[in-house]
């Protein structure tokens, strides 16, 4: 089956499709109204994967329409700078982001569990809990709040550790470091003495070559690669515990999804997905070649030391309940979150630990 037919079907179902089958054309033509939304990404368009997730979301919603439904894809900072969609969208300067919501932490930490915390789950468990365990209708019970709806398009996995121009062999070697991350990963590295950045994508290189900042951490191998910080820091660390299976989310203006007929709502929830599978799958295809490269270009890979994960799990744990005291949205999504996170990793270690551990040794020994 072909995207289109597959987004078409999607997007109307059950008593919709049946309904679709018997109408008059006049009254199929009212339910493919001409629509154009303008769709602010959180990241450059150098990036195809990134990126490219919104776009591939634009495509599916067009095909499925016959081109009613238009939606423009504009690169960070085109319409709106990368660290204003949440407003933007909110106020309804724009009717949808493409974004990573952990951006949006200073105006309500709860935004963080859109995206994902520090030292939880990884992409398999947050599409699972987002959709069957019941994480997205907490989400959009907040969102709500915030006058706009969102939905899983596109995932990273977990992301690398961060670039840094010298070596870092321990927790003390953290202190005082300039180091730009996204999200609430800042929050948490605070806490063991590091002086967190917030710096758009298409920043990092330029205050990575002049020493404005020590370290940057990014996505992976591929945009890294893209973006070019090994020519400016050797030392690529991992993992980003931050970052263990980022979903960008589609965030749209509440009044501009209430506007959208029964339809063009389902085309949207089906591109979307269409979306979160499509980036992954790229992640997975670009990462391996470009991790080789970079290696023979001589980036040097190095782990983060035992004392520096445990320091800063403990870090965010704590963190997660002085928050969970005070501000109750974040509390309600957190406690489905880590009850979860507990869950998932009891049945992750089990088969699927193992399983993948297995094939990494054979993989080492040239078996594979």
């Amino acid at each position: 089956m072909d995207r289109r037919s597959f987004i078409k079907k999607a997007g109307v179902t059950g008593a919709g499709a049946a309904a679709a089958s018997t109408l008059a054309a006049p009254a199929i033509a009212q339910e493919t109204p001409k629509v154009t939304w303008r769709c602010s990404s959180g990241f450059p368009k150098s990036l195809p994967t990134i990126f490219g997730a919104a776009e591939v979301f634009a495509e599916a919603v067009a095909e499925a329409t016959d081109g009613n439904f238009e939606i423009q894809t504009f690169g960070a900072g085109e319409i709106v700078g990368a660290l204003e969609g949440a407003d933007a969208v909110k106020n309804g300067t724009i009717e949808m982001a493409h974004t990573a919501s952990y951006y949006f932490t200073g105006i309500d930490p709860t935004y963080a569990f859109g995206t994902g915390v520090p030292f939880g789950l990884n992409q398999r468990m947050t599409n699972a809990w987002m959709y069957e365990g019941g994480g997205l209708e907490l989400l959009n019970k907040f969102y709500a709040k915030q006058n706009m709806i969102s939905f899983p398009a596109g995932n990273t996995g977990a992301q690398m550790g961060g670039w840094f121009r010298k070596e870092i062999n321990s927790l003390e070697d953290m202190k005082g470091l300039k180091f730009r991350i996204g999200g609430f990963g800042g929050r948490i590295m605070e806490k063991i003495g590091v002086v967190p950045q917030g710096l758009p994508g298409g920043d990092i290189y330029p205050a990575l070559e002049k020493g404005t900042i020590d370290a940057a951490e990014f996505v992976g191998p591929y945009d890294d690669q893209k973006l070019g910080f090994n020519k400016v820091a050797p030392y690529y660390y991992y993992p980003g515990w931050w970052e263990g299976g980022v979903t960008l989310l589609n965030m749209i203006n509440m009044d501009a999804w209430n506007s959208l007929t029964p339809a063009y709502q389902g085309i949207v929830k089906s591109a979307s997905a269409l979306a979160n599978s499509v980036m992954m799958a790229r992640y997975d295809i670009l990462n391996p070649t470009a991790l080789k490269e970079l290696a023979a270009a001589g980036t040097q890979l190095r782990p983060y030391s035992q004392d520096i994960m445990e320091a800063c799990f403990d870090a965010a744990t704590e963190t997660y309940a002085e928050i969970s005291a005070e501000n109750a949205d974040f509390k309600e999504i957190h406690d489905s979150y880590m009850a979860y996170r507990k869950e998932g990793y009891l049945w992750f270690q089990l088969s699927e630990y193992n399983f993948d551990t297995f094939l990494m040794l054979q993989q080492r020994a040239g078996k594979l």
